[in-house]
C-alpha cells in the first residue's frame, strides 16, 4: 500500500469559532493564555476526525508578534503551554494510541501571513527561527516550516530547524492569481531551485493558498521535487488581512464543504503528493472526509512517510 500522511486542519479558524471572545492581533497566542481548553479541543477533533500529524498552536508565538503586543516574555511560557496541550490531546486520545500520531513544531511567518516584505534580513531571520525551533525541539517528532511567503524566510526557516534530529518539512505560499509565484513575487521555480541548493528538507509542501492555486502548481512541484504535499485554505481572499489586524475580515467560501475539499485534494495525491491536509477554514469534518477518501482508495494513512 502506499502511504499517504494525513495532517490536521486550520486551527485558527476552528478557535474562532468556538470561543467567547472576539478576534484579537494576538488571536491564537491570546487563546493559548484564555482558553487553553479550546485548544485541547481542536487537537482533539482533528485526531479523531483521522489526522496522523497534528501541529502545535504556536503561530502567533513568535518573539515579534508577542512583542509588538507588549508581551515579550511570554514565548517561552506559550511555547511550553502549546506543546503541553498537544502532548495531552494525543496521550487521551484512544485512536491517537490505535494509530500513532505525531506532534508538528510550527515554525511560522515571524511577523504576519502574507507579507514577506516584513520580514527581517536573511540572517536575522536565521536567527529569530533558531530561537523557534530550539525551545520545541526536544518535544516535537518534526518540523513544518509553513506558510512562507518568500525563498528568504523558506530557507531561513528550514535551515534554522535542522541539526536536531526531525525531518523538516517547508511549506511555501502561493499567490492566489494561478501565476504559480510565491506571495512576494519570486517564481515557484526559482524557490525549489534555491531551496534544493541552500537547504536540507525531507518534504516540500505548499499550504495557504487556495486549493486553485495549488492545482496550477502541481505539476511543477511533483516534477521538481519528492516527496511533496499540500495543504490549502478556504478563504475567498487574503487581502484585507494586515498586519497586527484580525481575521475578523475574511471571509469563507461556500463552495468548499469536506467533498468538495476531499476532490481537491485527492487529486493532489493522485499526481504524487505524499503529505495533506488542510489550512484555515478546513475543519474536522473536511479531514475525516479526507481520511474516508484516502482509505477508500487503499492508501495508508500515516504518521510519517
Amino acid at each position: 500500500m502506499s502511504k499517504v500522511v494525513l495532517l490536521d486542519g486550520g486551527m485558527g479558524q476552528e478557535l474562532l469559532r468556538r470561543s467567547t471572545q472576539q478576534p484579537h492581533s494576538m488571536w491564537s497566542a491570546k487563546v493559548l493564555m484564555d482558553e487553553p481548553e479550546i485548544v485541547e479541543a481542536v487537537h482533539t477533533d482533528y485526531i479523531n476526525a483521522g489526522a496522523r500529524v497534528i501541529t502545535l498552536n504556536n503561530y502567533s508565538v513568535t518573539p515579534e508578534r508577542l512583542a509588538r503586543e507588549g508581551y515579550p516574555e511570554l514565548f517561552d511560557v506559550l511555547q511550553r503551554r502549546a506543546i503541553d496541550i498537544a502532548k495531552r490531546a494525543r496521550d487521551k486520545s484512544q485512536k491517537a494510541r490505535d494509530n500513532d500520531v505525531n506532534i508538528a513544531g510550527c515554525l511560522p511567518p515571524l511577523f504576519a501571513s502574507y507579507k514577506p516584505e516584513l520580514a527581517p534580513d536573511f540572517e536575522e531571520c536565521l536567527e529569530k527561527y533558531r530561537v523557534i525551533a530550539d525551545v520545541q525541539a526536544a518535544e516535537v517528532d518534526l518540523f513544518i516550516c509553513e506558510t512562507m511567503s518568500s525563498i528568504k524566510e523558506g530557507t531561513a526557516s528550514a535551515m534554522a530547524s535542522q541539526g536536531h534530529g526531525h525531518p523538516v518539512w517547508l511549506s511555501l505560499s502561493l499567490e492566489d492569481n494561478l501565476e504559480l509565484r510565491l506571495r512576494s513575487g519570486e517564481p515557484l521555480t526559482d524557490a525549489i531551485e534555491t531551496i534544493k541548493a541552500k537547504c536540507k528538507i525531507d518534504a516540500l509542501l505548499l499550504n495557504c493558498s487556495m486549493p486553485e492555486a495549488i492545482n496550477a502548481a502541481m505539476e511543477t512541484l511533483t516534477h521538481s521535487f519528492t516527496p511533496v504535499g499540500a495543504y490549502a485554505n478556504g478563504f475567498t481572499s487574503i487581502a484585507a488581512l494586515k498586519p497586527g489586524g484580525t481575521v475578523s475580515g475574511l471571509t469563507a467560501r461556500n463552495d468548499l464543504g469536506p467533498k468538495d475539499y476531499a476532490k481537491f485534494t485527492m487529486s493532489w495525491v493522485n499526481s504524487g503528493a505524499k503529505i495533506v491536509g488542510g489550512c484555515c477554514e478546513v475543519g474536522p469534518a473536511h479531514i475525516a472526509e479526507l481520511e474516508r477518501q484516502l482509505l477508500e482508495a487503499n492508501l495508508e494513512v500515516s504518521s510519517s512517510l
